[in-house]
């Protein structure tokens, strides 16, 4: 039986076992792509492969862990939603490394996972932006509105992907800051890890930062006018856009 290119593995894991992984067994409490999603971040982060490096073919890994295809294929885009690991056309998966920024906070938030949590923080995020947003409009500073005006202008002058994820994640927080409600605001940042690798997933399927650069314009000015209905109705608007974009690109992996 041929096995396919694996990058920096040796030839002994290009076997239909592959080296540090052993069969999972289902418990069927959950998903069965949660669990190959935890045995992939456990043979990941045990060194059986770099930054960089190619993971094994879907094939072998289904092999290896005694599952579905299409179950390894769920747990590796669980992954792929975290910006642990990142999809090549014709090319295979990769992983891209574990920054020291993101993981804590995918571990923190027991996201390993499955796309149906994933999308219950999608959704969970959505409420709380619009609940924050419409505080940040009665009750932001001048300073603070400010910094949430320096945000939209970096959005705008961002010439990179980097540069307009950095400004629109740097928007969404002073806006919690802006809210007054600590706890309500920590909530978001505690996330921010998470949507930065969003944002950066959806602005990199788009053809121009113009459309999401747009959505957030009526949230500032509203949070200037201090209209806290208009500025939450505005940031709404924007989460159902912003979401389904990021919803779009899921169904692509």
């Amino acid at each position: 039986m041929t096995t396919e290119p694996l990058g920096a593995m040796t030839p002994q894991q290009t076997s239909s076992h592959i080296a540090g992984l052993r069969p999972v067994k289902i418990a069927h409490v959950e998903p069965a792509s949660n669990e190959i999603a935890r045995a992939l971040l456990d043979y990941i982060l045990s060194g059986q492969v770099g930054p960089g490096e190619k993971l094994p073919s879907e094939r072998q890994l289904s092999e290896s862990f005694g599952v579905g295809r299409s179950v390894v294929r769920e747990g590796l885009k669980s992954l792929g939603l975290l910006g642990l690991v990142e999809f090549r056309h014709g090319g295979g998966t990769f992983f891209r490394g574990a920054e020291s920024d993101l993981l804590p906070r995918v571990i923190e938030w027991g996201l390993m996972l499955g796309e149906r949590h994933t999308v219950d923080l999608i959704e969970a995020r959505q409420h709380l932006e619009k609940i924050t947003t419409g505080l940040a409009a009665d009750r932001r500073t001048p300073e603070q509105l400010k910094t949430i005006e320096g945000a939209l202008a970096q959005m705008k002058a961002a010439s990179t992907t980097e540069e307009f994820v950095t400004a629109d994640v740097a928007f969404h927080i002073a806006v919690a800051d802006a809210s007054g409600n600590t706890v309500l605001a920590n909530m978001l940042k505690s996330i921010s890890s998470l949507l930065r690798v969003w944002i950066h997933r959806v602005m990199e399927a788009e053809s121009s930062f113009e459309k999401s650069y747009s959505e957030h314009i009526p949230v500032f000015q509203a949070i200037s006018s201090g209209d806290s209905t208009a500025a939450a109705s505005h940031m709404e608007s924007h989460m159902e856009q912003a979401s389904a974009r990021l919803r779009a690109t899921l169904n692509e992996v």
